[in-house]
């Protein structure tokens, strides 16, 4: 009767001092925390010198409320990126194979790179929004509104997390992850958040109000202004939950078996 408890306190506990580990080690890996928060934080303020006046004049808006979303998903996918480029070489090195024969939960290695990429993901939205503060963004939503604010990215990188390790524990290089981060990263930037798709051509606002970025950057901006998109969220939701049922699975399946091989890809 005590068992089941005792197995989902393990798990917990061991995610999270995974998730910690992984944390300290990104800190002190430049390519993560330049690819995470000095990318994007580059990209916003370029974008906003560049296109800041224009999209004011076209919209009567600050492009700020369209650019802070944009690059907050934007650092969260280059930062995946950049923290999955180690587990080819974790797998050859055989770590991920020492570590699947520990006595450890067998969820924990995965659950917690997953919780690591959230917090991580968490705390450069932030800053990225605190640099869009200091340009002139200003938050006009509640707390509720702040903490989905804030959320968004995560849920978006989680599922981005999972695409990463299902390709980068097959891969022989980080080719494939750069193709995966290509189209991820053009339909976050295809988005309501910069340029308006009312500005751009007419036959092209079906493609990309139907692409899975824009009702997720359509809802940070509508939070940031003071709404509720509920049916935005709710969008973002299902293509998070869809696109988290197709890689999941894959995720799970190829860690296994590059855990299980023992490093001996080379």
């Amino acid at each position: 009767m005590t068992a089941n408890p005792r197995l989902r306190s393990s798990l917990v506990n061991e995610s999270l001092v995974i998730a910690g580990q992984l944390l300290t080690h990104w800190r002190r890996a430049p390519v993560v925390p330049i690819q995470s928060v000095l990318f994007p934080t580059f990209l916003l303020i370029i974008y906003y010198l560049l296109v800041g006046k224009s999209i004011l004049r076209i919209t009567g808006t600050s492009s700020l409320y369209g650019l802070v979303p944009t690059c907050a998903i934007a650092g969260a996918i280059s930062g995946s990126l950049a923290a999955g480029l180690s587990l080819s070489f974790e797998r050859d090195s055989g770590l991920l194979s020492r570590l699947w024969a520990l006595p450890l939960n067998r969820a924990s290695a995965l659950t917690g790179r997953l919780i690591a990429e959230a917090v991580r993901t968490m705390a450069s939205t932030a800053v990225i929004t605190l640099v869009g503060v200091g340009l002139g963004f200003r938050f006009h939503g509640g707390p509720l509104a702040l903490l989905l604010f804030l959320f968004v990215p995560v849920m978006v990188v989680i599922v981005f997390a999972m695409a990463v390790i299902a390709i980068a524990v097959r891969a022989k290089d980080g080719t494939m992850l750069i193709w995966l981060a290509l189209p991820a990263i053009t339909a976050v930037f295809a988005s309501s958040g910069s340029p308006p798709v009312e500005s751009l051509p007419s036959w092209m606002w079906p493609l990309l109000r139907l692409q899975p970025m824009e009702p997720i950057v359509g809802s940070m901006r509508a939070l940031a202004q003071g709404g509720l998109p509920l049916q935005a969220l709710l969008q973002g939701l299902i293509w998070t939950v869809i696109l988290g049922a197709l890689v999941g699975p894959l995720a799970i399946r190829g860690y296994r078996a590059a855990a299980e091989s023992g490093g001996s890809r080379g």
